[in-house]
Protein backbone atom coordinates (compact mmCIF):
# COMPACT_ATOMS: atom_id res chain seq x y z
CA UNK A 1 0.00 0.00 0.00
CA UNK A 2 0.96 3.06 -0.99
CA UNK A 3 2.79 5.06 2.41
CA UNK A 4 0.41 8.23 2.34
CA UNK A 5 -2.41 6.14 2.28
CA UNK A 6 -1.36 3.82 4.89
CA UNK A 7 -0.44 6.51 7.14
CA UNK A 8 -4.33 7.99 6.44
CA UNK A 9 -6.43 4.98 7.19
CA UNK A 10 -4.14 4.30 10.32
CA UNK A 11 -5.15 7.81 11.77
CA UNK A 12 -8.17 7.01 10.74
CA UNK A 13 -8.55 3.88 12.62
CA UNK A 14 -6.69 5.51 15.87
CA UNK A 15 -9.07 8.44 15.38
CA UNK A 16 -12.51 6.63 15.71
CA UNK A 17 -14.92 7.27 18.17
CA UNK A 18 -16.09 3.73 18.83
CA UNK A 19 -13.98 0.65 18.81
CA UNK A 20 -16.32 -0.68 16.27
CA UNK A 21 -15.57 1.86 13.67
CA UNK A 22 -11.63 1.19 14.54
CA UNK A 23 -12.38 -2.92 13.57
CA UNK A 24 -14.29 -1.45 10.40
CA UNK A 25 -11.53 0.42 9.30
CA UNK A 26 -8.50 -2.02 10.43
CA UNK A 27 -8.58 -4.16 7.46
CA UNK A 28 -8.04 -1.46 4.89
CA UNK A 29 -4.04 -1.31 6.71
CA UNK A 30 -3.77 -5.02 6.00
CA UNK A 31 -2.29 -5.78 9.54
CA UNK A 32 -3.72 -8.10 11.69
CA UNK A 33 -6.31 -7.76 13.88
CA UNK A 34 -3.53 -8.12 16.97
CA UNK A 35 -1.93 -4.93 15.95
CA UNK A 36 -4.49 -2.81 16.71
CA UNK A 37 -4.33 -3.79 19.91
CA UNK A 38 -0.43 -2.44 20.56
CA UNK A 39 -1.97 1.08 19.54
CA UNK A 40 -4.79 1.13 22.22
CA UNK A 41 -2.64 2.00 24.69
CA UNK A 42 -2.04 5.43 23.26
CA UNK A 43 -5.45 6.23 24.36
CA UNK A 44 -7.06 7.79 20.87
CA UNK A 45 -3.40 9.72 20.63
CA UNK A 46 -2.03 9.78 16.67
CA UNK A 47 0.73 7.64 16.35
CA UNK A 48 3.55 10.00 16.66
CA UNK A 49 6.70 10.02 14.25
CA UNK A 50 10.29 9.75 15.24
CA UNK A 51 11.94 12.83 14.07
CA UNK A 52 15.68 14.32 14.40
CA UNK A 53 15.61 18.46 14.47
CA UNK A 54 18.02 20.64 14.43
CA UNK A 55 18.63 24.52 14.89
CA UNK A 56 20.08 26.98 12.16
CA UNK A 57 23.56 27.74 12.34
CA UNK A 58 25.27 31.02 11.76
CA UNK A 59 27.69 30.80 8.28
CA UNK A 60 28.61 32.58 5.11
CA UNK A 61 26.95 31.96 2.10
CA UNK A 62 28.32 32.99 -1.54
CA UNK A 63 25.81 33.93 -4.32
CA UNK A 64 26.04 33.29 -7.28
CA UNK A 65 25.05 34.27 -11.27
CA UNK A 66 25.53 31.31 -13.95
CA UNK A 67 26.73 32.89 -17.59
CA UNK A 68 28.21 31.08 -20.61
CA UNK A 69 30.47 33.03 -22.92
CA UNK A 70 33.92 31.99 -25.05
CA UNK A 71 37.50 31.96 -24.14
CA UNK A 72 39.65 34.06 -26.12
CA UNK A 73 42.89 35.90 -25.99
CA UNK A 74 43.31 38.80 -23.93
CA UNK A 75 45.05 40.60 -26.97
CA UNK A 76 46.66 39.87 -30.28
CA UNK A 77 49.32 40.95 -32.14
CA UNK A 78 49.88 40.10 -36.11
CA UNK A 79 53.30 39.68 -37.48
CA UNK A 80 53.45 41.01 -40.79
CA UNK A 81 56.07 41.41 -43.61
CA UNK A 82 57.36 45.04 -44.38
CA UNK A 83 60.15 44.08 -46.75
CA UNK A 84 58.57 44.06 -50.70
CA UNK A 85 60.11 41.45 -53.22
CA UNK A 86 61.99 39.32 -50.92
CA UNK A 87 61.64 35.68 -50.45
CA UNK A 88 61.59 33.97 -47.11
CA UNK A 89 64.79 31.83 -46.73
CA UNK A 90 64.28 31.21 -42.93
CA UNK A 91 61.04 30.48 -40.46
CA UNK A 92 61.85 29.61 -37.31
CA UNK A 93 58.60 29.66 -34.90
CA UNK A 94 55.78 27.14 -35.22
CA UNK A 95 52.30 27.18 -34.08
CA UNK A 96 51.62 26.61 -30.42
CA UNK A 97 55.75 28.20 -29.84
CA UNK A 98 56.39 30.20 -26.49
CA UNK A 99 58.63 33.23 -27.95
CA UNK A 100 59.81 36.39 -26.41
CA UNK A 101 59.59 40.17 -27.21
CA UNK A 102 62.21 40.59 -30.07
CA UNK A 103 62.88 36.92 -30.61
CA UNK A 104 63.62 35.77 -34.49
CA UNK A 105 60.78 34.25 -35.96
CA UNK A 106 61.53 34.32 -39.47
CA UNK A 107 63.98 36.14 -41.90
CA UNK A 108 64.19 37.42 -45.67
CA UNK A 109 66.38 36.83 -48.07
CA UNK A 110 69.19 40.04 -47.51
CA UNK A 111 71.63 39.68 -49.97
CA UNK A 112 69.40 41.90 -52.64
CA UNK A 113 68.87 44.67 -49.52
CA UNK A 114 73.06 44.29 -48.90
CA UNK A 115 73.93 45.40 -52.64
CA UNK A 116 71.54 48.30 -52.78
CA UNK A 117 72.74 49.66 -49.43
CA UNK A 118 76.00 48.97 -50.68
CA UNK A 119 75.34 51.45 -53.88
CA UNK A 120 73.63 53.99 -51.42
CA UNK A 121 76.62 54.15 -49.06
CA UNK A 122 78.50 55.24 -52.08
CA UNK A 123 76.09 57.27 -53.30
CA UNK A 124 76.97 59.60 -50.26
CA UNK A 125 80.55 59.23 -50.73
CA UNK A 126 80.04 60.53 -54.34
CA UNK A 127 77.88 63.48 -52.83
CA UNK A 128 80.59 64.06 -50.26
CA UNK A 129 83.14 64.96 -52.65
CA UNK A 130 81.19 66.70 -54.87
CA UNK A 131 80.31 68.92 -51.70
CA UNK A 132 83.48 70.02 -50.53
CA UNK A 133 84.70 70.66 -54.13
CA UNK A 134 81.51 73.40 -54.25
CA UNK A 135 82.34 74.63 -50.67
CA UNK A 136 86.20 75.03 -51.76
CA UNK A 137 84.65 76.73 -55.03
CA UNK A 138 82.53 78.85 -52.31
CA UNK A 139 85.16 80.38 -50.09
CA UNK A 140 87.80 81.46 -53.16
CA UNK A 141 84.88 83.59 -54.87
CA UNK A 142 83.88 84.76 -51.56
CA UNK A 143 87.64 85.72 -50.79
CA UNK A 144 88.03 87.35 -54.09
CA UNK A 145 84.58 89.12 -53.93
CA UNK A 146 85.89 92.43 -52.38
CA UNK A 147 88.58 92.46 -55.12
CA UNK A 148 86.12 92.92 -57.59
CA UNK A 149 87.80 89.41 -59.99
CA UNK A 150 84.54 88.02 -58.85
CA UNK A 151 81.10 88.84 -60.15
CA UNK A 152 77.95 89.15 -57.79
CA UNK A 153 76.48 86.57 -60.53
CA UNK A 154 79.29 84.53 -60.07
CA UNK A 155 79.27 84.13 -56.28
CA UNK A 156 75.73 83.66 -56.44
CA UNK A 157 76.11 80.51 -58.94
CA UNK A 158 78.66 79.15 -56.87
CA UNK A 159 76.89 79.46 -53.14
CA UNK A 160 74.27 77.90 -55.02
CA UNK A 161 76.20 75.32 -56.24
CA UNK A 162 77.35 74.26 -52.83
CA UNK A 163 74.03 74.21 -51.43
CA UNK A 164 72.70 72.00 -54.08
CA UNK A 165 75.84 69.86 -53.25
CA UNK A 166 74.99 69.75 -49.52
CA UNK A 167 71.14 68.81 -50.42
CA UNK A 168 72.37 65.72 -52.61
CA UNK A 169 74.90 64.77 -49.93
CA UNK A 170 71.04 64.92 -47.38
CA UNK A 171 69.28 62.49 -49.96
CA UNK A 172 72.02 60.06 -50.39
CA UNK A 173 72.32 59.60 -46.21
CA UNK A 174 68.33 59.02 -46.04
CA UNK A 175 68.80 56.22 -48.47
CA UNK A 176 71.61 54.49 -46.83
CA UNK A 177 69.46 55.35 -43.89
CA UNK A 178 66.24 53.47 -45.30
CA UNK A 179 67.97 50.75 -47.18
CA UNK A 180 69.50 50.02 -43.57
CA UNK A 181 65.76 50.13 -42.18
CA UNK A 182 65.11 48.06 -44.87
CA UNK A 183 68.04 45.67 -43.94
CA UNK A 184 66.46 44.99 -40.27
CA UNK A 185 62.84 44.32 -41.70
CA UNK A 186 64.61 41.37 -43.19
CA UNK A 187 64.69 39.87 -39.81
CA UNK A 188 60.94 38.96 -38.31
CA UNK A 189 60.90 39.73 -34.50
CA UNK A 190 57.90 39.20 -32.24
CA UNK A 191 57.02 42.89 -30.94
CA UNK A 192 55.99 40.89 -27.30
CA UNK A 193 56.25 37.78 -25.51
CA UNK A 194 53.31 35.38 -25.70
CA UNK A 195 52.34 32.15 -27.84
CA UNK A 196 52.08 31.47 -31.52
CA UNK A 197 48.67 31.36 -32.21
CA UNK A 198 48.57 30.77 -36.25
CA UNK A 199 51.48 31.08 -38.96
CA UNK A 200 50.95 31.33 -42.54
CA UNK A 201 54.94 32.41 -43.23
CA UNK A 202 56.39 29.91 -45.99
CA UNK A 203 59.41 28.82 -46.72
CA UNK A 204 60.06 30.07 -50.19
CA UNK A 205 57.61 32.62 -50.43
CA UNK A 206 57.71 36.48 -51.81
CA UNK A 207 55.85 38.70 -49.63
CA UNK A 208 54.16 41.93 -50.20
CA UNK A 209 53.83 44.63 -47.56
CA UNK A 210 51.95 43.98 -44.70
CA UNK A 211 51.43 40.56 -45.37
CA UNK A 212 50.74 38.30 -42.26
CA UNK A 213 52.84 35.75 -41.15
CA UNK A 214 52.12 34.82 -37.70
CA UNK A 215 49.54 35.82 -34.87
CA UNK A 216 50.60 36.20 -31.56
CA UNK A 217 48.08 35.83 -28.07
CA UNK A 218 49.73 38.38 -26.30
CA UNK A 219 51.95 37.32 -23.23
CA UNK A 220 49.91 34.21 -23.31
CA UNK A 221 47.24 35.56 -21.43
CA UNK A 222 43.59 34.23 -21.89
CA UNK A 223 40.20 36.19 -21.43
CA UNK A 224 36.43 34.92 -20.61
CA UNK A 225 33.80 36.75 -22.62
CA UNK A 226 30.85 36.07 -20.19
CA UNK A 227 27.42 37.18 -21.34
CA UNK A 228 25.80 38.90 -18.44
CA UNK A 229 21.70 39.72 -18.48
CA UNK A 230 21.39 43.43 -18.32
CA UNK A 231 19.00 42.79 -15.47
CA UNK A 232 22.36 41.10 -13.54
CA UNK A 233 24.92 43.81 -15.01
CA UNK A 234 24.52 45.74 -11.83
CA UNK A 235 25.72 43.02 -9.50
CA UNK A 236 29.02 42.69 -11.13
CA UNK A 237 32.06 44.48 -10.43
CA UNK A 238 35.93 45.08 -11.33
CA UNK A 239 37.69 42.02 -9.57
CA UNK A 240 34.58 40.17 -8.77
CA UNK A 241 35.37 36.42 -8.76
CA UNK A 242 34.56 33.77 -11.47
CA UNK A 243 35.08 30.04 -11.72
CA UNK A 244 34.66 28.47 -15.51
CA UNK A 245 34.43 24.92 -16.47
CA UNK A 246 35.83 23.79 -19.55
CA UNK A 247 34.13 21.40 -22.18
CA UNK A 248 36.60 18.48 -20.44
CA UNK A 249 35.30 19.28 -17.03
CA UNK A 250 39.01 21.01 -15.40
CA UNK A 251 37.51 24.04 -13.55
CA UNK A 252 39.69 27.52 -13.79
CA UNK A 253 39.28 30.18 -11.91
CA UNK A 254 39.62 33.81 -12.42
CA UNK A 255 38.43 37.88 -12.18
CA UNK A 256 36.49 40.30 -13.75
CA UNK A 257 39.11 43.19 -15.29
CA UNK A 258 36.14 45.10 -17.37
CA UNK A 259 32.32 45.24 -17.91
CA UNK A 260 31.08 46.47 -20.98
CA UNK A 261 29.68 49.57 -21.69
CA UNK A 262 27.18 48.95 -24.14
CA UNK A 263 23.97 45.80 -24.28
CA UNK A 264 23.82 43.85 -26.88
CA UNK A 265 20.33 45.06 -28.27
CA UNK A 266 19.29 42.22 -29.80
CA UNK A 267 20.54 39.30 -27.10
CA UNK A 268 19.93 41.95 -24.09
CA UNK A 269 23.86 40.78 -22.62
CA UNK A 270 26.48 42.37 -22.21
CA UNK A 271 30.04 41.17 -22.42
CA UNK A 272 32.12 40.69 -18.71
CA UNK A 273 35.93 40.26 -19.16
CA UNK A 274 37.48 38.19 -16.88
CA UNK A 275 41.54 37.82 -16.63
CA UNK A 276 42.13 33.49 -16.41
CA UNK A 277 44.25 32.32 -13.75
CA UNK A 278 45.59 29.65 -16.26
CA UNK A 279 49.10 27.40 -16.13
CA UNK A 280 50.96 25.23 -18.49
CA UNK A 281 49.25 22.67 -18.31
CA UNK A 282 45.76 24.30 -18.53
CA UNK A 283 43.66 22.84 -21.20
CA UNK A 284 41.62 26.04 -21.44
CA UNK A 285 41.79 27.46 -25.35
CA UNK A 286 41.05 30.20 -27.08
CA UNK A 287 38.02 29.69 -28.86
CA UNK A 288 36.63 27.34 -26.49
CA UNK A 289 32.97 27.86 -25.42
CA UNK A 290 32.57 27.68 -21.63
CA UNK A 291 30.02 27.79 -18.69
CA UNK A 292 30.83 29.20 -15.82
CA UNK A 293 29.43 31.27 -12.36
CA UNK A 294 30.51 34.76 -11.53
CA UNK A 295 30.84 34.88 -7.71
CA UNK A 296 29.94 37.49 -5.58
CA UNK A 297 31.11 38.81 -1.85
CA UNK A 298 29.97 36.09 1.36
CA UNK A 299 27.35 37.40 3.41
CA UNK A 300 25.97 36.04 6.66
CA UNK A 301 23.06 33.84 6.82
CA UNK A 302 21.56 30.69 8.45
CA UNK A 303 22.28 27.32 7.28
CA UNK A 304 20.41 24.00 7.30
CA UNK A 305 20.90 20.86 5.84
CA UNK A 306 19.72 20.39 2.32
CA UNK A 307 17.20 17.61 3.48
CA UNK A 308 15.39 19.92 6.03
CA UNK A 309 14.13 22.41 2.79
CA UNK A 310 11.02 20.58 0.95
CA UNK A 311 9.54 21.87 -2.09
CA UNK A 312 5.61 22.38 -1.29
CA UNK A 313 3.34 24.15 -3.51
CA UNK A 314 5.74 25.85 -5.47
CA UNK A 315 6.91 27.39 -2.21
CA UNK A 316 10.55 26.27 -0.35
CA UNK A 317 8.98 25.37 3.87
CA UNK A 318 10.56 24.01 6.76
CA UNK A 319 8.66 21.81 9.55
CA UNK A 320 9.35 23.40 12.41
CA UNK A 321 8.52 21.85 15.87
CA UNK A 322 6.41 23.56 18.45
CA UNK A 323 6.53 23.42 22.30
CA UNK A 324 3.54 20.70 21.93
CA UNK A 325 5.52 18.34 19.82
CA UNK A 326 3.74 19.48 17.12
CA UNK A 327 5.19 19.74 13.16
CA UNK A 328 4.16 23.63 11.59
CA UNK A 329 4.83 24.29 8.02
CA UNK A 330 6.63 27.36 7.96
CA UNK A 331 7.89 29.13 4.37
CA UNK A 332 11.42 30.22 4.05
CA UNK A 333 13.54 32.31 1.54
CA UNK A 334 16.65 30.12 -0.33
CA UNK A 335 19.74 32.13 -0.67
CA UNK A 336 21.56 29.70 -1.59
CA UNK A 337 22.77 26.00 -1.75
CA UNK A 338 26.20 24.83 -1.39
CA UNK A 339 26.84 21.30 -1.21
CA UNK A 340 24.81 19.35 1.47
CA UNK A 341 24.36 23.25 3.09
CA UNK A 342 21.04 25.45 2.47
CA UNK A 343 21.62 29.26 3.09
CA UNK A 344 17.79 30.54 4.52
CA UNK A 345 15.90 33.67 5.27
CA UNK A 346 12.89 33.80 7.83
CA UNK A 347 13.91 31.67 10.67
CA UNK A 348 14.75 31.98 14.43
CA UNK A 349 17.82 30.67 15.27
CA UNK A 350 16.16 28.84 17.98
CA UNK A 351 13.57 27.09 15.84
CA UNK A 352 13.63 23.62 16.04
CA UNK A 353 13.83 21.99 12.34
CA UNK A 354 13.05 18.60 11.01
CA UNK A 355 16.51 17.05 9.96
CA UNK A 356 15.32 14.66 7.13
CA UNK A 357 11.86 13.05 6.85
CA UNK A 358 9.84 15.70 6.67
CA UNK A 359 8.27 14.39 3.11
CA UNK A 360 6.35 12.03 5.30
CA UNK A 361 4.66 14.40 7.83
CA UNK A 362 1.91 16.74 7.10
CA UNK A 363 0.87 20.66 8.85
CA UNK A 364 -0.23 20.23 12.82
CA UNK A 365 1.42 15.80 12.81
CA UNK A 366 2.93 14.98 16.20
CA UNK A 367 6.23 14.01 16.58
CA UNK A 368 9.25 12.24 19.06
CA UNK A 369 11.74 14.09 18.80
CA UNK A 370 15.49 12.96 18.87
CA UNK A 371 18.42 15.88 18.36
CA UNK A 372 20.18 15.63 15.29
CA UNK A 373 24.23 14.84 16.38
CA UNK A 374 26.45 18.00 16.35
CA UNK A 375 28.33 18.23 12.94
Amino acid sequence: MNPTLLIRHLNAALAAPTLATALSLWPLLGLPMGALAQTSDAAGAKAALTVQVVSPQAGEWTSTLAVNGNIAPWAEAIVGSQVNGLRLVEVLAQVGDSVKAGQLLARFDEAPVLLDLAQARAAVQEAQAQLADATANAQRARSLGSTGVVSVQQLGQVEAAEAVARARLATAQAVVAAQELRLQHTRVLAPDAGSVSARSATLGAVAGPGTELFKLIRQARLEWRAEVPAADLSRVKTGTAARLTTPSGAVVSGTVRRVSPAVDPQTRNALVYVDLKTSENSDARAGMFARGELRFEARRALMLPAPAVLLREGFDVVLVVDERQRVRQTKVTVLAREGEQVAVQGLDTKARVVARGGAFLADGDAVRVVEAPAK
